[in-house]
């Protein structure tokens, strides 16, 4: 069973950083790219940033170019968003998901396996 579990969230001033966490297990993932998604209130669930498990580029929103940083550790089998310069239109839920390559990445229906979410919460 594919398991996909999110940590690091928080609550954090503005300007503060967190690093997320997605450890993933259940399966082998080469040829699956780890998308980062989040969902803040009322509002449709947003691409961040996206890596493949294997070599290969990393891609981010436009909002957040420039201060967040993904990154895998293959050995553990988890994928990391760091987070720097938080605003506070950053707080929403994240989530980590999984896909097989880079068709859609950026559209979170085309995710096979996703992550029960951490919330991120940035005071101003």
């Amino acid at each position: 069973q594919v398991q996909l579990v999110e940590s690091g969230g928080g609550l954090v001033q503005a300007g503060g950083s967190l690093r997320l966490s997605c450890a993933a297990s259940g399966r082998t993932f080469s040829g699956y790219v780890m998308g980062w998604f989040r969902q803040g209130p009322g509002k449709e669930s947003d691409f961040v940033a996206a890596i493949p498990w294997t070599d290969g580029a990393t891609v981010y929103a436009n909002s957040v170019e420039g201060r967040f940083t993904v990154s895998r550790d293959n050995a553990k089998n988890t994928v990391y968003l760091q987070m720097n310069s938080l605003k506070p239109e950053d707080t929403a839920v994240y989530y980590c998901a999984a896909r097989l390559g880079w068709d859609n990445y950026r559209t979170p229906l085309s995710y096979h396996y996703w992550g029960q979410g951490t919330q991120v919460t940035v005071s101003s």
